[in-house]
This record gives C-alpha cells, structure tokens and sequence, in this order.
C-alpha cells in the first residue's frame, strides 16, 4: 500500500521536485489504522481509490464507520480534526505570537494540539465506574488497588499530549463516583475521616489507615514526545541512546525508568547496553528470601537472561533447612 501511494506521489503535476512530491503526501500506519495527509482535498481522493483497490485485491474494504474526510482546521462535511490511537489532533487559529512556524520561520497562524479522545474518555470512566461498583461490599484497600493501574496506565499513555485538563476532569468525576461510594457504605454519610485524609500537601486524599493512596490522574507529569534523532537507528549498535530513550518512555514503569538512569543504560550483570528490544527485569540484589529488603539500594536492573543466571548462583533457590526446618 506505501509503495503505491508513493508511486502515485511521485506523478503529482504541481512544479516541485519528486521528493517533495513524496515529503507533501504523508501515509501515517498503525497496524490496521492509517492516516492520509495532504494540503489537496483531491490528491486525498485519489488516494483513497487507490488504496480501495488495492484492499478489494487481497479481498478486504473499508469500513465506513471507520473512513473519514477531514480538516484539520477548517471544517469539512461537518468534521474538524481527526481521531487516531486514541487521540484527536485539530488545530486553532492563534495569534502570530502562539502560532506554529513553518520551515522558513514564516508564521502559519495556526497551533496543533493533541488531546485525548472523547470516546477514551469516557470509556476509561466507564471502566473506573464499573470498578467502584462491583467494590461496593469490598475493602478500602482493595478498591484502591484495582483502580491505582488502570488510573496509571491510561495517564501514562496520554502523559506526552495536552492532557491536564483532562485529567482534572477525570480527578472529579472519580471523586464524585467515591462520595457515591462511601454514602452507601455510610447509609447516607460519606464517613470523611474513614476514607479521606491528607497526605502531603494533598487534601481529601482517598487513602486507607495504612497508607495507601489512591493514585490521581493529574500528578502524573506531562512530558513531550522527543522525536528519534535523524540518523539514530536501533540497528548502527548507538545503544547509549536508545537506552537513554527507554528510560524516559512514558509508559517504562518508574523503578525500571530509575535503575536505568542510575545504571547509565548498562546491565549489572554482563556490563552491557540494554537494546530497545531487550527484555529487562528488577532484580534483588540479596534476595528477599535471603533477607534483602524492597528498597532502591538492593536492586538492580538485568537482561532477563542475566537475571536467570545470577539467580541460579545467589543462593535464593537452596533453603537452609537446619536454621528453619518448616
């Protein structure tokens, strides 16, 4: 399918060179999702057939519900913007002093923003809705803890966009499904100093006696996506760069973004760069069963082989029976 359209790009009659034919006409493929963006409404319908009849080839079409026509500023057919992976890209008139540049520096009057999707949204309220309601009966703790990954994973994925007002909306509709949660366990009281507390400088923190919190959408930090470097390639062996970008991925959990600043992208193990395909595991430096604590200072970050290997020789398989015969 790309190398039709750029086929097709190629032959555009508009008095620029075929590379900036190519460059003008972006093919944007996510697995079965793609996106098709041109200035010209009429090279967007030309590829649009060209890319039914290669899907009528392989016996495949597309799926109205799915196919839309588009602009990113203006509207058109009565769309603006477009949804793709979860997120709806649109732009807005701004000022020249906001606006966007292009490759002269010349004002374009306009700035793109990404947001996340309305249909996400709500269903990722949908989700943490139907969560709450099937913990009616069950402890503070536990809600807490079906909530804390799904609320982390789904601001992690939207860390790198325009997100925090989003995520204050989410914050208070979650606050609002509580209250509802605790007056019915409260029979009509939302027994405030049970379930809410302040922790740090968060008030009204839903947090248990023992200290656990439940996580809000609007502490995980907005980061910038950082477009890979020109010529950087997983392949030209460069792995102190790509083990600098896995470290600072969004959805990297934090103890492995951690071990991975602190060990300089190199395994403990074999002293060598993890690779962005390389699968990596937290391991304890002594042993839990050994008496090694949870905590930053005994772990470490190996490939999954080495972690196989030191385990197999740090004793943590072998139990002393003498010392504890049960």
């Amino acid at each position: 399918m790309e190398d039709r359209i750029k086929q097709y790009a190629e032959t555009l009659k508009n008095g620029i060179s075929k590379i900036n034919n190519c460059k003008s006409l972006s093919l944007i493929r996510y697995a079965d999702d793609f996106v098709i963006i041109h200035e010209d409404i009429n090279v967007i319908l030309k590829s649009q057939e060209i890319i039914t009849e290669w899907l009528n080839d392989i016996g495949l079409e597309f799926k109205p519900s799915k196919t839309k026509l588009t602009h990113t500023l203006n509207e058109y057919e009565g769309n603006t913007g477009f949804e793709f992976l979860g997120f709806h890209v649109q732009q807005h008139e701004v000022g020249n002093y906001r606006c966007a540049n292009n490759t002269r520096g010349t004002p374009l009057g306009f700035k793109t923003i990404i947001t996340p999707s309305k249909p996400k949204i709500k269903a990722h309220l949908a989700k943490i809705a139907e969560v709450i309601d099937t913990h009616k009966t069950a402890p503070q703790a536990a809600l807490i803890s079906k909530l804390n990954p799904i609320i982390r994973g789904w601001s992690n994925y939207y860390s790198t966009v325009v997100s925090k007002k989003t995520f204050s909306k989410c914050d208070n509709l979650t606050y609002d499904k509580l209250r509802a949660w605790a007056r019915t366990r409260g029979k009509g009281s939302i027994n405030k100093d049970k379930y809410w507390r302040t922790v740090s400088d968060r008030n009204w923190c839903f947090s248990t006696e023992n200290g656990l919190e439940l996580k809000s959408h609007a502490a995980t930090p907005i980061k910038r996506h950082v477009k890979v470097k020109g010529h950087a390639s997983p392949y030209n062996g460069d792995w102190v760069y790509w083990s600098k970008r896995r470290g600072e991925y969004p959805e990297t959990p934090t103890r492995v973004s951690k071990l991975l600043k602190e060990q300089k992208g190199i395994c403990s193990h074999c002293g060598l760069y993890f690779t962005s395909t390389d699968i990596v595991e937290v391991d304890h430096i002594t042993p839990k069963s050994l008496g090694g604590k949870d905590e930053y200072k005994n772990l470490q970050l190996l490939h999954r082989h080495c972690h196989d290997t030191k385990t197999v020789s740090d004793g943590s398989l072998t139990k002393n029976y003498d010392d504890n015969p049960f």
